[in-house]
């Protein structure tokens, strides 16, 4: 694996072995803040975003459709992100967000929450999550 390379590397066998100059193991901090840059403009492209499979005319999981379902019930208006179409996204989103698992919605840039926390927060207002 990585580690018999990285081994090789560092006593100069592998470079030789393999004719080239320099081997490259770390992605660029570049990248990675080239990833988070795109995730902060999605989140704050409307009050709320929806990141979902599928979109939601046509959503692709019952999770993605529920949610998508009680946004319409309370008449809130929002933006959507299919994941399906971005992995990178899709990867980098659950490391941003730190919740594993699709919907995930975010209002005003901050994550809210999956669908659990959605049915949750719409019980306790007894229907209206307009007001949070």
């Amino acid at each position: 694996g990585l580690d018999i390379i990285k081994e090789l590397d560092s006593k100069g066998n592998l470079k030789t072995e393999l004719g080239i100059d320099k081997l490259v193991f770390d992605i660029p901090e570049t990248a990675v803040q080239s990833l988070e840059d795109r995730i902060k403009t999605l989140i704050s492209q409307s009050q709320v975003v929806l990141f979902m499979k599928g979109s939601p005319e046509s959503p692709k999981c019952g999770f993605s459709r529920s949610i998508v379902s009680i946004l319409k019930e309370e008449n809130i208006e929002f933006t959507s992100f299919d994941i399906l179409t971005d992995e990178e996204i899709r990867q980098g989103l659950k490391k941003f967000s730190d919740w594993p698992t699709y919907p995930q919605l975010y209002v005003n840039g901050e994550f809210v929450g999956g669908l659990d926390i959605l049915k949750e927060m719409k019980g306790e207002s007894t229907g209206n999550l307009k007001k949070e």
